[in-house]
């Protein structure tokens, strides 16, 4: 691998190490290397309104006695311009004497969108951009979904049969697939801004919907789509402590006041035929600063997701089983014609234990 691919590696390696930590800031990593080719500091950005992976590796150069000018920084993300929740991170770099800057992508960030090139630049520090473009983009998809579309990333997890049924018909789905399949589906809900279910998982199963399985320091947001706000006080998603927002089609002010007081926030959006308004949902998250949205719905909710267009992508656990009649993913159509039917693109497919997990694309969908 050529050194400019394998320094921007590293970056994106480190940019990883964010996944479950930044939202809703971007996952970024900084490499930082001197001129004989020795790596002076690096980092990846922390939690909200902490550092970002620049200021990140320059302390870490700070800390090991570096001196970084005439260095290149290798960054996976365009060094931003403004004062945020941190100050500017290309004011920094230029202040410490970087002389390159290797970046993958410019921000998608109206705030910043070329500006901390175009300072970086006119304070003579040479920049150059691509490197790593299509692993960063990916990486942060959420951020750029927001940024470009105003819309979160919406990400529908399910868990099914080889024949892709999810539960029986009786409602029974625990457990279709493997103890390894529900730790790394956890580790999924770890990396998103927000888990999604509807009101009918939560009377049907009743779900904590956090994360345990694995180790994170940040628990996502819970969203619940519940259109008649029927949603039981002593529903098991409010003994998590963190953040709830219940979207519903109706008002009711005596149930609103006691979800709240229950720690939840309810937002009324009205749609059509009693429903909330999915589309206005989504806006209103991107609004709330919400990249990544993990579904984890049954098949009416899923449905409706992928029938208005609103779903970009699945993660589906396929156990070596077959169980006949039963539930399925996504309940939308009937179709007449197969031309009518949702094209997906696989992104990849592995093996987590005795399942498979197969991670899709909608054709096209992140084409922003």
């Amino acid at each position: 691998m050529h050194d400019d691919e394998h320094l921007m590696a590293q970056a994106l390696t480190l940019a990883a190490k964010g996944l479950t930590l930044t939202s809703p800031n971007p996952r970024v990593g900084c490499v930082i290397i001197g001129n004989s080719g020795q790596l002076l500091g690096q980092g990846h950005t922390q939690r909200a309104g902490e550092e970002h992976a620049e200021i990140m590796a320059l302390r870490d150069a700070h800390a090991s006695g570096h001196n970084v000018a005439g260095a290149t920084a290798y960054v996976t993300l365009e060094p931003c311009s403004h004062k945020g929740r941190t100050g500017p991170c290309c004011d920094a770099l230029i202040a410490a004497g970087i002389s390159k800057i290797v970046a993958s992508l410019e921000d998608p960030n109206p705030a910043v969108s070329g500006r901390g090139f175009a300072r970086l630049r006119a304070a003579g520090v040479v920049v150059e951009t691509g490197l790593g473009a299509e692993q960063s983009r990916d990486l942060n998809i959420g951020f750029f979904s927001r940024m470009l579309r105003q819309t979160p990333w919406v990400r529908i997890k399910s868990a099914s049969s080889l024949d892709g049924i999810t539960a029986l018909n009786n409602g029974k789905s625990q457990w279709i697939t493997s103890d390894e399949a529900r730790v790394d589906g956890h580790a999924w809900r770890a990396r998103a801004c927000a888990v999604l279910t509807g009101i009918g998982t939560i009377m049907q199963d009743n779900p904590r919907l956090d994360v345990r399985l694995v180790p994170t320091k940040r628990q996502p947001h819970l969203i619940v789509v519940d259109s008649q706000l029927h949603t039981p006080l002593d529903a098991a998603i409010f003994t998590a402590g963190r953040s709830i927002i219940i979207y519903t089609a109706v008002h009711d002010k005596a149930k609103e006041a006691s979800l709240e007081a229950k720690g939840a926030t309810v937002v009324c959006i009205p749609g059509a035929n009693g429903k909330v308004d999915l589309t206005a949902m989504l806006r209103d998250l991107a609004q709330r600063e919400i990249n990544e949205v993990h579904v984890e719905a049954g098949k009416t909710l899923n449905g409706a997701l992928v029938r208005e267009c609103l779903a970009d992508e699945f993660l589906l656990y396929m156990a070596p089983k077959l169980l006949g009649q039963g539930l399925g993913i996504a309940q939308f159509g009937p179709l007449e014609e197969l031309s009518q039917s949702v094209t997906l693109q696989f992104q990849s497919i592995s093996q987590v234990g005795a399942d498979l997990r197969i991670l899709t694309r909608i054709s096209g969908r992140s084409q922003f």
